[in-house]
């Protein structure tokens, strides 16, 4: 079997707001971004039985480590932000468990959520762009549940394997400095800020990318469409600003629905791309 053209790695959720609970997870929304863009994906994660796969796009290839648990999230927000607690979570991700055909992927995005991918997945990928939307290794969750900030202690090796590394405003609170530093060090890294658009180094250098207006219905998962998004982009077209660019679309047209739903396929994409370059 040939590999897919995409491979996400990470856990699938259960995410949950008040009476309501629906599916998620970083890895499940970069699949389905991919996969509307029109690639052949392959997403590797863990899950348990009650976890409804029949969600998950009929073409895309789920490779599962067998859990007792599905990882689920309780969300609520408050006035300085959306507040989160883990209460069950799914099998750790390691270098054993990725398919030996999917190796040759030409994209790969690391995507865990509560730090269960092994970092050192990145170094399987030696024939494509390895990208890492680093969320789950800057957060942790504490005895009640409760998701809060942590300092990555030791993303060295990671840092030296991957080509993309995505994180958000909120992901780094009081480690702005070392993270600036990690970006400084790769050839792509993006610090996106919801409204605010994203700041973009390349090679070092700092750029910052202009949001696209959008009618917020649901942010959840927006910066794993932008992480997918701009990895496709960019092998498209070998641009990073065109990328970002692409990726500030495809972020701002996900928050426009609940869930994945209004994630872009290509047509909308370019859309919304053509008409956002217009207007910078």
């Amino acid at each position: 079997m040939s590999a897919p053209d995409f491979v996400a790695i990470g856990h699938v959720t259960l995410d949950r707001f008040g009476e309501s609970t629906r599916p998620g997870g970083s890895a499940l929304y970069a699949a389905v971004t991919a996969h509307r863009l029109g690639l052949s994906v392959g997403l590797l994660t863990s899950h348990g039985d009650e976890f409804p796969l029949d969600v998950v796009p009929s073409k895309i290839e789920v490779v599962s480590v067998p859990a007792a648990d599905t990882t689920l999230f309780e969300h609520r927000h408050e006035p300085g932000g959306r507040v989160s607690h883990v209460r069950a979570a799914a099998a750790p991700l390691t270098m054993a468990d990725v398919p030996e055909d999917w190796r040759e992927a030409s994209l790969t995005l690391l995507a865990p959520v509560v730090d269960e991918v092994d970092p050192m997945i990145a170094t399987l990928f030696t024939d494509g762009a390895v990208g890492a939307a680093a969320q789950g290794w800057v957060r942790q969750v504490k005895p009640d549940g409760l998701v809060v900030p942590r300092p990555w202690r030791s993303p060295e090796r990671l840092l030296q394997s991957v080509q993309a590394l995505f994180l958000s405003r909120e992901d780094i609170r009081g480690q702005e400095t070392e993270v600036v530093e990690w970006f400084q060090r790769m050839p792509v890294g993006v610090l996106t800020a919801d409204r605010d658009g994203a700041l973009m180094f390349v090679n070092g250098e700092r750029y910052e990318v202009q949001p696209r207006p959008a009618r917020e219905v649901d942010p959840t998962g927006a910066g794993d469409v932008f992480a997918a998004a701009f990895l496709i982009q960019y092998q498209r077209d070998g641009d990073p600003w065109l990328a970002a660019a692409a990726a500030a679309c495809a972020g701002s047209l996900a928050v426009e629905g609940e869930g994945w739903s209004a994630v872009a396929d290509r047509a909308a994409l370019d859309a919304a791309l053509s008409d956002y370059q217009r207007a910078q």
